[in-house]
Formats: structure tokens, sequence, C-alpha cells
């Protein structure tokens, strides 16, 4: 998701799921269905497998709970879950092994970033859309492809980043990302501390500048940086440890801040007096895509997957039980209202620009250093 979909945020989500399934129930009856399914369906598919990286942790133990025994129940291939390891080390690995004729996993769960760098090295073996039913569901976000227009990923899961606040602090929600500025909140904002994965430079040409097509020059760029280099006096802490800005989020320490909109939200219904809340410039749509290698010799089992995968009834199920925002448009999904809003929102959301992490990632950390953290 989780929520790249790259994080520290495994660890935290796990403490935080295993308390809410005493609500949601998602591993109890799930993991009983698992444990009955899962090894009678590994016997019968022993001659159709396939091996998926996905995120380790929440992501892992959810999608092995809920997803993959659903998945070899109605399709007959077995699936062997790899935990992989965040950020650009599984795009590495992929990279080394595919040159060996390798294949760790045959699909992974790929950020949209290293999904991108993976495309200049041709990891990625090309996907038919014909072979994806609901193909043309997908919202055009979740759509990757090369620059000769195959299809080199499809869209696995979304999360969203919103403002989150602490309740007691601030009883009354903030409407826009405009409240990162105010001087009434010196001091009191907790912000992811990367570039690339804050997407703050988004975010402020989105608030200031018209939209995130300001940023396609270097001077739309630096003038985002420049602007947002306004906020800083109101920054208590550059994060990267997202259970440290949690807790201090929970305790009022940091009342303010963005953070993932469904941990916030499995927090609040664990009675702590944090929100998350859509601000009307939209919430950061981060997401994953799923790849296929172009080391592996399963592309009709990956198909067969990724089609099930990009169904609504499947999608409406990563909802419910993994807490994902759905790559599908609106209109296709099974989901109730609640169940939309507890995951995504109508409001046009913050798209990050991979496309300037990919191709000027060294210039913008330099800046980002220079300018804003440092």
């Amino acid at each position: 998701m989780r929520r790249a979909l790259k994080r520290t945020r495994e660890t935290m989500m796990t403490e935080l799921f295993n308390k809410a399934m005493r609500r949601r129930t998602v591993l109890g009856g799930a993991a009983a269905m698992a444990g009955t399914l899962a090894m009678p369906s590994i016997l019968r598919a022993q001659d159709r497998s396939l091996k998926v990286g996905v995120y380790g942790g929440y992501f892992k133990d959810s999608f092995d709970a809920n997803i993959f025994p659903v998945f070899t129940e109605e399709t007959g291939i077995a699936v062997e879950s790899i935990a992989e390891p965040t950020g650009e080390a599984w795009l590495v690995q992929l990279e080394q092994a595919a040159r060996a004729g390798q294949a760790p996993a045959d699909v992974s769960m790929m950020a949209q970033t290293p999904t991108r760098r993976g495309m200049t090295t041709d990891l990625w073996a090309p996907l038919d859309p014909s072979r994806i039913s609901n193909f043309d569901d997908l919202l055009p976000t979740f759509v990757a492809e090369y620059p000769d227009g195959r299809l080199a990923g499809v869209g696995a899961v979304a999360w969203y980043i919103t403002l989150v606040t602490n309740t007691d602090t601030y009883p009354e929600a903030p409407e826009s990302w405009m409240a990162l500025w105010d001087e009434a909140n010196a001091d009191k904002l907790g912000l992811l501390a990367l570039v690339s994965n804050s997407f703050l430079l988004e975010v402020t040409a989105k608030t200031h500048m018209g939209g995130t097509d300001a940023l396609d020059t270097e001077e739309g760029q630096l003038a985002a940086f420049e602007k947002l280099a306004e906020v800083k006096p109101n920054v208590r802490l550059w994060y990267r440890d997202e259970a440290q800005f949690e807790q201090a989020l929970k305790s009022g320490e940091i009342p303010m801040g963005q953070y993932y909109h469904d941990v916030t939200g499995l927090a609040a219904a664990d009675g702590h007096p944090v929100r998350s809340t859509f601000p009307k410039e939209g919430g950061i749509l981060d997401s994953g895509n799923w790849c296929l290698s172009r080391a592996s010799d399963r592309s009709d089992e990956a198909h067969v997957f990724i089609d099930f995968m990009s169904r609504p009834e499947t999608q409406g199920l990563l909802s419910r039980k993994v807490g994902t925002a759905p790559t599908l448009a609106r209109g296709v999904l099974d989901l109730t209202d609640e169940e939309f809003s507890a995951v995504s929102s109508e409001i046009d959301p913050i798209v990050p620009r991979y496309d300037l992490y990919t191709e000027k990632g060294d210039w913008l950390n330099q800046k980002w250093t220079e300018l804003i953290v440092g």
C-alpha cells in the first residue's frame, strides 16, 4: 500500500493491524479459510505455480490470508509469496538475477519509480492488455507503459498520504494543504523526510502554482522548492521512522502533518484522537504495479494472476481486507460509499511526478538537502 507500496511502515502497520483485527475479523475467519485452502490448492496446482513478490510484514500477511488462497482456489495456480525488500533493493536483485536468466519472483509489486527504472533496462516482460478483462477500467495512473507503448506494469494497489491532525489540538479539521504554511502551526508539523516519498513538491505546485505541470521545467522546480522552504519554521520533525511520527501525532506532541490515510484510520478506530483529511487540493495518491520479470517462464500464469487482481471484486476485497485504495474506476466497484471513503476519495488526487524522480533524482535530492532539510 502500502502502502512504496519502500517504507518502514510495515512494522508499525502490523502492530495496528493485529489490534484492529479484533474489530474487522480480517485474519480470523480468513486465516482459517487460508489454512483449509492453501495445502489442498498447492497439491492440486503443483504443476501450475507462480512466485509473487509483495511488501513484507502487513502486506504479505494480509495477501497470504485473504487474497492468494482465493486466487488458488479459483484458478488452480499455487502462489509462493516472496517478502520483497522495499525501495530499490528488490529492483537491483531482480535485475541481477534476470541477467543470469533467473527470476526470484515471477511477478512483483513494484513502486512507481522502480517500475520506471526497470523499464530503462527492459527488465519487465511486456504484458498483453487483451488478457486483462478489466484493463479498460483501470485508472490511467495505474497503467505503466514503455515509450513504445508496450505494457510494463498494471496497478496492483494504491494508498493515500493525507493531511492528519490530532483532534484534541485541532477540534476542526483543516480543509487545505495551505495549513502547512500557516504561521499558527509553527513547530507543529511532522513531514516525510525525502523528496521522493513526501511528494511535497507536488503538494506545493498543486496548492500554490496551479498544478503539478508547473514542475515541468527546472525553473518551476526551483520555484516550488523556494515556496516549500517557507514551511520550514513550522516543521518539528522531518521523519523517516513512521512509527515515531505516529506516536507523536497520537500524543499531540506533533499534532499535524502528512501521513498514511489507512493507518490513521486504523488508529482512529482504535480510539486514538487522530483524523485523516483529504484536503480540497486532493490527497497524494501513491501506488505500486504488478510487473513480470523478463526472466520468468510463467507468463501465462502471470496474466491469469494480474487479470484476477484487476477485477472489481478483487479490488473490493483488497480494500476491505488489506485497506488499500482501488485501482479501478469507481463505477465498476462493489464498494459501498462508506467502504470507499474509508480507503479513497472522490476528490481528484495529487499524483506524484514519478518521471522527475527517474530522470532528475540526483539533482532533486541535492536541492532537497540544500534548500529544505539541510
